[in-house]
C-alpha cells in the first residue's frame, strides 16, 4: 500500500533501518513499519529506529503517519525475545531479567522511547491499522493521537495472557479512550476488538473497508493541515491537559490560550 502523501512522488526516505521507514514531503511525515513478511514483529532494534524516526523530523512537519505493510499492522513482539538466544547483538529478555532494577528499568524505558514522542504538542499523528494490532502493535497504534482502521482490524492485548503487562505506554491511552473497566476487561482477556467495537468505544476515530484505508487517512491529514498550526497545538495542548487539572484550571488554561491566539492574530507582543 503506497503512503497517502507520497502520491506519484519518489521521496527518498530520510530513515530506513530496521524494519522502519521515514519519508517526509513538506508538512507531513510518514513512518512505516516495513517487515510484512514477519506481521511487522516489533523487536528492541525496531523501538531504537521508531525513536530516531522522532528525533529525525524537520520542523515542517504538522502530522504524522504510522503505517505497515502487509497484511498486519504488527503482530506484536517477536518471539525470538523470550529465547534464550534472543536477538543477535542485543541482551535477551531472560538476561535482562537477570540483571538488577536499574538495569531493568532502564532497559524498558530506551524501550518506551520509540513509543513517546507521537503525542508531541507540535504534532498530530495518526495511526493506519489494517489487520492485527496485537501486544506492542496494539500499544503503537495506541501511541498515536488518532487512529484510522481497516473494517479487519483487530487490536488485542495479548501480554497479560503471557504472564507479562503492557508495557510501552499503552495503558494510559488505554483507559483514557474506553475507560478502566473496558481497558482491564480487554488486557486481562487478551480478547480481539474489532472495527465495529473499536469505534463504538472511541477506540478509533473511523473505520473504513480496507481498500479504503489511505483515501480516508489522506483526507483526515488534509483537514488536520487545514487548521493554523498554532491553533492546533494551543488546542491539543489544552485537551491533553484535562485529565491532569481541575474544571475551574483548565477553564484558566482556555483563557490563557486564548489570549496567547487573539495576540499573534493582532500582531500584539505580550
Amino acid at each position: 500500500m503506497a503512503s497517502p502523501e507520497q502520491d506519484d512522488k519518489d521521496l527518498g526516505p530520510v530513515l530506513d533501518k530496521d524494519g522502519v521507514q521515514l519519508t517526509v514531503d513538506d508538512a507531513i511525515a510518514t513512518v512505516t513499519l516495513t517487515n510484512p513478511a514477519k506481521r511487522n514483529a516489533q523487536s528492541p532494534a525496531l523501538w531504537r529506529a521508531l525513536a530516531e524516526a522522532g528525533r529525525s523530523l524537520p520542523g515542517t512537519v504538522r502530522v504524522v503517519v504510522l503505517r505497515a505493510e502487509g497484511k498486519s499492522f504488527s503482530a506484536g513482539l517477536d518471539r525470538r525475545a523470550f529465547t534464550p538466544e534472543g536477538f543477535d547483538g542485543e541482551p535477551s529478555f531472560i538476561d535482562l531479567a537477570h540483571s538488577d532494577d536499574s538495569v531493568l528499568d532502564g532497559a524498558i524505558a530506551e524501550y518506551q522511547e520509540g513509543f513517546t514522542w507521537w503525542r508531541r504538542s507540535d504534532l498530530v499523528s495518526i495511526a493506519a491499522v489494517q489487520g492485527h494490532a496485537i501486544g506492542a502493535g496494539f500499544q503503537l497504534a495506541l501511541a498515536c493521537d488518532l487512529r484510522v482502521v481497516a473494517d479487519d482490524v483487530q487490536f488485542a492485548m495479548r501480554e497479560t495472557s503471557l504472564g507479562l503487562v503492557p508495557d510501552l505506554t499503552g495503558t494510559h491511552p488505554l483507559v483514557g479512550l474506553v475507560g478502566y473497566a473496558r481497558a482491564l476487561e480487554i488486557c486481562a482477556t487478551g480478547r480481539s476488538v474489532l472495527a465495529e467495537e473499536a469505534v463504538s468505544t472511541g477506540l478509533a476515530n473511523i473505520a473504513v473497508p480496507a481498500d479504503q484505508l489511505e483515501d480516508a487517512v489522506r483526507d483526515l491529514t488534509t483537514a488536520l493541515l487545514a487548521a493554523p498550526r498554532d491553533a492546533v497545538i494551543e488546542t491539543k495542548a489544552l485537551l491533553q491537559g484535562v485529565q491532569g487539572r481541575a474544571y475551574d484550571d483548565q477553564r484558566a488554561a482556555e483563557r490563557a490560550a486564548q489570549a496567547r491566539r487573539l495576540r499573534d492574530l493582532a500582531g500584539v507582543g505580550e
